[in-house]
């Protein structure tokens, strides 16, 4: 029981948001089965049960779209704050430490120490890879994403067509669609306001506690700096 709660509580942050995806998603699965029957009614067609709804294109588009702009989000975040400064931002790191670092300030090389993982020592082709690895984890999670959206978004375009005696499209001809580009703007307009409010926000604004505030009596002129 000892082990179990401290697991727990090492892991609680994961959890947490791991349940929380789970409850949203059938959430998700729930109103949109509704709302599919919703339009099939209005349609004069027979409706599907919860079960074939989750095997239907229209659930799968719906949820594909909003993880590749997710993936997106953290994807540009990485990458983009390895360069790009905010001062004042704890989302930022200071004005002048700019670019990838030295190997010192990385503990990369011999300067990796005895708990470093073991490929930030092993140098060459392992360790560049590595030292990226989360960025490109990140970004090959939005492609495979992006192209599952297309995928399933061009299966649920042409069933709608048909329904309405309409011909299909090909998958590229989708992606040059009004409603491919639609469903994706959407989404990736409103994680980059989410992800500049934060970092502008983060300038002045405190969290007691959290790692993504600065300490509250910080100056607002402190950049990099975490509660």
């Amino acid at each position: 029981m000892k082990r179990l709660l401290r697991f727990l509580r090492a892991n609680g942050l994961t959890l947490a948001f791991g349940a929380g995806f789970l409850l949203a998603l059938a959430g998700q699965a729930v109103a949109g089965h509704a709302e599919f029957n919703n339009r099939l009614v209005a349609e004069e067609l027979r409706p599907v049960g919860f079960g074939g709804y989750l095997l239907t294109s229209d659930f799968a588009v719906d949820v594909t779209e909003n993880w590749q702009s997710e993936y997106l989000q953290f994807f540009l975040y990485i990458f983009g704050t390895v360069w790009l400064l905010q001062h004042g931002s704890p989302e930022s790191k200071e004005l002048d430490k700019a670019g990838t670092e030295t190997d010192k300030e990385q503990k990369v090389g011999r300067y990796a120490r005895a708990d470093s993982p073991r490929w930030a020592s092993v140098g060459g082709v392992r360790q560049a890879w590595y030292s990226r690895s989360l960025g490109m984890v990140m970004c090959s999670l939005f492609l495979l994403s992006w192209l599952a959206q297309s995928v399933t978004g061009v299966a649920a375009y042409n069933e709608e067509h048909l329904r309405g005696l309409q011909a299909p499209i090909s998958w590229s001809a989708y992606l040059t669609a009004a409603d491919f580009w639609d469903r994706t703007l959407q989404n990736w307009q409103s994680e980059l306001l989410a992800v500049g409010s934060m970092a502008i926000f983060s300038v002045y604004l405190r969290q007691r506690g959290s790692p993504e505030s600065k300490p509250v009596g910080s100056a607002h002129t402190s950049t990099g700096v975490e509660g």
